[in-house]
């Protein structure tokens, strides 16, 4: 009960602690951030429970106030694109085409005129990522982590661009 008291409190208080000067401004904590938006990324209401279910909203402020960027619905959308079709990404990538990789890179906010050119940065990035030594043993998601990562880099002048 005491948990609830303190959600409904904390959902009442101004955005300005999260944000800076400006209240209202930068992510909502409850529902942009930690593992309920995660979730529930279209269900406000879901993505409030989950975040205080897990751990009393710890991880969703903790993420708003230190980290604002990583609340982005998009970036964890994407980061789940890659966890879920990491084989096919690599596949495709390996190959330099495919409908996966296409995805992905309009995910990481590549246009279709920069894609060619990116689309040989992200190969050879998660080229490097998957035939380092030790890759096929890390946990599955340890793997996704460290493809999202090199997607990301090699996308950036495209992401720059957009």
């Amino acid at each position: 009960m005491a948990q609830l008291a303190i959600a409904a409190f904390a959902t009442t208080l101004s955005m300005s602690a999260f944000a800076g000067d400006n209240p209202g401004e930068g992510p909502n904590p409850f529902t942009d951030c930690g593992i309920g938006a995660a979730l529930f990324p279209d269900t406000h209401w879901a993505a409030v429970s989950s975040n205080v279910i897990w751990d009393i909203g710890t991880t969703a402020v903790t993420s708003a106030t230190m980290s604002p960027q990583t609340c982005s619905g998009k970036k964890v959308k994407t980061a789940m694109f890659v966890r879920d079709h990491q084989q096919q990404l690599a596949e495709q990538f390996a190959r330099g085409q495919g409908e996966h990789a296409v995805a992905a890179l309009e995910m990481f906010n590549c246009a279709a005129p920069q894609r060619q050119q990116t689309m040989v940065q992200v190969r050879a990035a998660v080229g490097s990522v998957v035939t380092a030594p030790g890759f096929s043993a890390q946990p599955q998601l340890q793997q996704a982590g460290q493809m999202f990562n090199a997607i990301e880099k090699a996308t950036a002048t495209c992401s720059a661009a957009a």
